[in-house]
């Protein structure tokens, strides 16, 4: 009996991650945006992503942070939708990028992401991304990420588990081609009751260090796929330029 041969090795797709403050001023209050691309080698199908861990740098602290006064329950957000969520639960706005298969074709198709404060899971501040899409796969996604430490060069990071979504039922499943994110105040209104009165207010963001380590802010993600492969990408955000002060 001849030996069968083994299936070509499958080259690990790329990844490329980006990472800023909006502000970048150091001791300030600051929205974080993050996000990656993942790219395949041609020929080669998308996988399925089954985990998310963005690693962030020492000394952003989302949950020291004024963002998520309030949690958002995931009954709410099945029961009713984003609408469902408190306002003050609110923590970012975003948009993914799935292939989603169709035969032996894929079709490309963007959704909006929002990010909401969950409730504490083991102790550990949790979040939750609502996931929308329109076309071709019409249906809102929820999964819940916990923001848990990290080290030695992280300050922590936020794992998420990713549910697989089948592009029609019992089909094969949609591929997570990108994702950006907001985490903090860049076009969110917060809500509070004072004397009786209902005063709107911008929450102050992830607070930055007062000191850049060298070589600038460092930040990674590592992504889990379906055939138990994995696949990551390093960025640095640069130190951001002292102001001169006022004369």
């Amino acid at each position: 009996m001849s030996a069968v041969p083994a299936p070509p090795a499958r080259a690990a797709p790329a990844v490329k991650l980006t990472a800023s403050f909006s502000p970048d001023r150091l001791g300030a209050g600051t929205t974080i945006r993050v996000g990656f691309r993942v790219a395949y080698a041609s020929g080669e199908a998308p996988l399925p992503a089954t985990e998310i861990q963005f690693f962030l740098p020492v000394g952003l602290g989302i949950a020291t942070s004024e963002l998520g006064l309030e949690n958002c329950l995931p009954s709410q957000l099945e029961r009713e939708g984003r609408v469902g969520c408190p306002s003050n639960s609110l923590m970012g706005h975003g948009s993914a990028v799935t292939a989603v298969p169709f035969g032996s074709r894929f079709v490309t198709e963007r959704t909006s992401v929002t990010l909401f404060s969950g409730p504490v899971q083991n102790g550990h501040p949790q979040l939750l991304f609502v996931a929308s899409g329109e076309y071709p796969v019409i249906a809102e996604v929820i999964f819940g990420a916990l923001v848990l430490p990290a080290g030695p060069r992280f300050g922590g990071l936020i794992d998420t588990k990713l549910p697989l979504v089948p592009s029609v039922p019992d089909g094969p499943d949609v591929a997570l081609l990108g994702l950006q994110t907001t985490i903090g105040p860049a076009g969110i209104t917060y809500h509070e009751n004072v004397n009786g009165r209902i005063v709107s207010f911008r929450p102050r963001g992830i607070l930055l260090p007062r000191s850049c380590p060298h070589g600038g802010f460092p930040f990674a993600v590592h992504l889990s796929f379906s055939d138990g492969s994995g696949a990551g990408a390093n960025a640095a955000v640069p130190c951001p330029r002292r102001r001169a002060g006022r004369r």
